[in-house]
């Protein structure tokens, strides 16, 4: 085919192509739909359903395959509102209050937007080397926070999940693949549940797991602990995995993290603290007192996406030997020559899994620069104290019982009734609560018995309503009793 044959086809593709790049006047009219979109979301959020249950909730929007012709944004934007922010649970709404809410500050989208906008590449110093300097110095930050030394590394990830996993693999590095089934894990009955998948994706899958006694607020018992280390050692395993939480998803406590730090040094355990839900209260007096030792774990996962209110997609992982971070994870390509890996700087993607990856450290970096962080601590103390609101109203109402005070901002309790199961009533309790939809709350299970959880981390969270959550479980436990 001659050159001109090509350039003639090239001529004839152009103008199509060219329609993925919209000037000006199209860009601020799909902006300023979109925009529109979400100011109309943002303005009716507080008379939104918290949860909402529907037949076949987003049935319908699989039908709107992409096809070769255009459509409008306005049409666009009307399936994404009928199909996608209409049914199931809003995570944006201050009456989430169920799970571990996630957050959705919105200088975070805008941080977001400019990420895509832009498409810095963060993933190695030479392509991006203003991204990766922010992004360290965020992963500075936090290590400061926690207490961790110079020497110590991290990146962030997609969340606590990936963080965990990335944790997991550089504690497996130190072992030998041969010792993979005598290599012990002990955890306890609360630890997450993305650990145990961690584990096996890294291939230790043989590895024997010890749950641990824990006491009676369930954290994890050190003595017990070591009576366990202790028979493994003597039946030929090799103990090797220490895992604690730092604010467990089921009922939001800490394990003691000093104590088990101890444990952990003396029998030259590997100490991954689970810190995903509870790290970032290290900003508030009570968070640095309850989470004292945390800067002692080898390996901590946090994220940003629970206690610093971020949109889901940002979590961390903080490695005290950096080099063993990297080791585990480091690469290198023909292709990637250009790279200079002598830089100062190191590289995000030499400490993940991901060597293509978002620009997630903006939507983090804008809102603490622009906000400042004495709004952050406010906002996490607030949640502190209405976890304590709403154990000490419920716990005055006859027939309620509580699981231990808040360490942090978790409420957990549940409601025994003069007769029948007390499991059996809580799930039609929690059920009755979800359908109702004006907050969103959710249920557990402790050593078996059900208990109903109250969890305040979301910004838009405050006192009204906490107060409102309350007076519906009350409500709906008195139409159920009576």
């Amino acid at each position: 085919m001659s050159v001109e044959m090509i350039e003639d086809k090239l001529r004839e593709l152009a103008p199509v192509a060219g329609l993925l790049d919209p000037q000006a006047a199209e860009r601020q009219a799909l902006t300023a739909e979109v925009i529109a979109y979400a100011e109309r979301f943002l303005e009716a959020l507080p008379d939104l359903p918290t949860y909402r249950d529907m037949p076949d909730p987003g049935a319908g929007i699989e039908e709107h395959a992409p096809t070769e012709e255009p459509e409008s944004i306005a049409a666009l934007l009307k399936l994404i509102e009928t199909h996608v922010d209409t049914a199931g649970l809003n995570p944006a709404s201050g009456g989430h209050m169920g799970y571990i809410p996630g957050g959705g500050l919105y200088p975070g989208a805008l941080g977001d937007y400019l990420a895509a906008v832009t498409n810095r590449f963060s993933g190695l110093f030479f392509a991006g080397p203003g991204a990766v300097r922010l992004e360290n110095g965020l992963i500075d930050w936090i290590k400061e926070l926690l207490g961790c030394p110079l020497d110590a590394a991290g990146t962030l990830t997609s969340g606590g999940s990936a963080a965990n996993l990335a944790g997991i693999v550089a504690a497996r590095d130190a072992l030998s693949s041969k010792d993979f089934d005598r290599a012990v894990v002990y955890v306890t009955n609360q630890s997450h549940e993305s650990v145990f998948r961690a584990l096996r994706v890294a291939g230790m899958r043989e590895a024997p797991v010890r749950h641990v006694a824990v006491d009676e607020y369930v954290r994890m018992d050190p003595a017990s602990l070591v009576r366990q280390i202790e028979q493994d050692r003597a039946a030929g395993l090799q103990p090797w995995l220490l895992v604690a939480s730092a604010g467990t998803t089921n009922t939001g406590v800490v394990d003691p993290l000093e104590a088990l730090a101890d444990v952990a040094a003396e029998h030259k355990l590997w100490y991954h603290i689970d810190a995903a839900y509870g790290g970032f209260f290290m900003l508030c007096d009570h968070g640095r007192e309850v989470l004292r030792g945390i800067g002692r774990g080898d390996s901590i996962v946090l994220d940003p996406h629970k206690g610093l209110f971020l949109s889901y997609g940002c979590g961390c992982i903080i490695v005290r030997d950096g080099r063993k971070l990297y080791d585990a994870h480091h690469g290198a390509a023909e292709y990637l020559r250009d790279f200079d890996s002598t830089a100062a700087q190191r590289s995000p993607s030499d400490y993940s899994i991901e060597l293509s990856r978002h620009f997630r450290g903006l939507r983090l970096w804008l809102p603490l620069k622009l906000f400042g962080l004495k709004p952050f601590r406010a906002a996490l103390e607030e949640k502190l104290w209405l976890a304590r609101w709403f154990h000490e109203r419920i716990a005055q109402v006859d027939g309620f019982e509580c699981l231990g005070y808040p360490e942090l901002s978790v409420a957990t309790y549940r409601f025994i009734p003069r007769h029948g199961s007390p499991n059996d009533f809580n799930r039609r309790l929690i059920k009755a609560i979800q359908q109702d939809g004006s907050v969103f709350l959710s249920s557990t299970t402790v050593d078996g018995e059900v208990y109903l959880r109250m969890c305040a981390l979301c910004f838009r969270t405050h006192l009204d309503y906490v107060r409102r959550a309350f007076n519906l479980v009350v409500k709906k436990t008195q139409e159920l009793t009576s």
